[in-house]
């Protein structure tokens, strides 16, 4: 039987507003309170190491990924532009990158006088192409960034296959990722240098905040003294003022510190609720043949940061924007992700960055020509126009909120002749 839909003055699956996000609990109250009690809210101007909850939070994230070394900053994009720094990228290198991802990916490269190279992505799994990543590479490239998009692992034994035949930097782009798996191995653990976010919206978060990790010591001294102003760092030496290199004031305080510390105890527990929310949703949706949820590779595990899907406008006989409008009248929040291309702003396509001259594409150290014109990355042009995401699957939503979601978009798929 036919229903109204809401958006047609029907009565709306949902009234109640979804459980609000991020979680915050007595811990992580109490754990800001002691550091506010402290007085020590950074302590980087006397050691420039950090203070005892940022060293605390780095060694934990750390061990939690068995890697050697934690760099704790102010946030993913910070951390992005830090490995980049630290990684030797600068003037007349390219560095290769998905062009269907947050801009912070592409733009990190630009802020190291170095260009993006947009490499096309999978349709099915919104990652970065390997075969794509081999047809991008030129005599100048000296870095990929794969993203592991919406909590979904890339293909990174192919990607690290690559990145050894041309001898290339690896910086996994985990943002949106952490405890995600590739192969039984944690995401942040195949690349040179890896980061996340830990922005209000993450899957664990202190509001605003970023991590790096790296096996390698070099690489770790190089991120933390980009971290700090370029300034050499030894411990339990006074400070020096000597600056090595360029650096910035990319360092986290000591309440976002603890906030992680006690964030990081529940990120396995967090995930799994995501993980069973999502893929609730996607067996109450199966059989809506318009849908088709985000692919995951074999032996992986995907924390679902979003829920993301595609939408074919053919088969349910309205546009994407008109979907989107139906299912959120009905109480559930639906929207497009991302909307263009990065390579379709005018910050590329214009090519204005630093100042007027066009560096660093007019840089006399750059000997390519980049190309950021329409058409480049034809499958994630399409995403931007057929994705649907939402990240109503986090905790402490319930399969109870799910089936309110999944009981909205069945309904409008069902009644969409209505809106024709």
């Amino acid at each position: 039987m036919a229903e109204k839909l809401a958006l047609l003055g029907g009565k709306p699956v949902r009234t109640e507003p979804f459980p609000p996000y991020p979680i915050i609990t007595d811990r992580e109250i109490n754990a800001v309170n002691e550091v506010l009690k402290s007085r020590q809210l950074s302590t980087f101007h006397s050691s420039f190491i950090g203070g005892k909850k940022v060293r605390e939070f780095e060694n934990n994230f750390a061990a939690y990924h068995a890697a050697k070394h934690g760099i704790a900053v102010n946030s993913g994009a910070s951390a992005l532009h830090v490995c980049v720094a630290a990684a030797n990228i600068g003037p007349g290198d390219e560095v290769i990158v998905p062009p269907f991802t947050f801009t912070a990916t592409a733009t990190c490269v630009l802020m190291s006088n170095a260009i993006p190279v947009f490499a096309d992505v999978d349709p099915e799994t919104y990652n970065i192409d390997p075969k794509k990543i081999e047809e991008a590479i030129t005599p100048r490239t000296k870095a990929i960034i794969p993203v592991h998009l919406l909590g979904n692992p890339a293909n990174m034994d192919a990607i690290m296959k690559i990145a050894n035949e041309y001898n290339l930097t690896v910086i996994e782009d985990c943002a949106q990722a952490p405890g995600a798996k590739y192969k039984n191995r944690l995401v942040g653990t195949m690349g040179n240098l890896s980061i996340f976010s830990f922005q209000e919206t993450k899957n664990i978060m202190t509001g605003e905040g970023g991590m790096i990790l790296t096996n390698d010591s070099q690489l770790a001294e190089r991120c933390s003294m980009v971290r700090n102003h370029g300034e050499e760092i030894v411990f339990d030496k006074p400070r020096t003022y000597l600056s090595n290199m360029l650096g910035y004031n990319y360092r986290m305080t000591e309440m976002e510190a603890a906030i992680g510390v006690e964030q990081l105890k529940k990120l396995d527990e967090i995930n799994d609720v995501r993980i069973r929310n999502s893929e609730f949703l996607i067996k109450k949706l199966s059989n809506l043949v318009c849908l088709k949820p985000q692919k995951l590779l074999p032996e992986a595990k995907h924390v679902y940061h979003i829920f993301g899907m595609t939408l074919d406008e053919k088969e349910i006989g309205i546009p994407r924007s008109k979907f989107i409008e139906a299912v959120c009248a009905e109480g559930v929040q639906i929207t497009t992700g991302y909307p263009i291309p990065l390579y379709e702003n005018p910050l590329f396509k214009e090519k204005i960055v630093h100042g007027d001259k066009g560096c660093p594409f007019t840089c006399k150290f750059y000997k390519g020509k980049v190309n950021y014109d329409t058409g480049i990355c034809p499958e994630a042009e399409k995403l931007c126009k057929n994705s649907i995401w939402t990240g109503l699957i986090r905790p402490p939503a319930t399969t109870e909120d799910m089936q309110d979601i999944a009981d909205a978009i069945e309904k409008v798929v069902d009644n969409a002749g209505q809106l024709k």
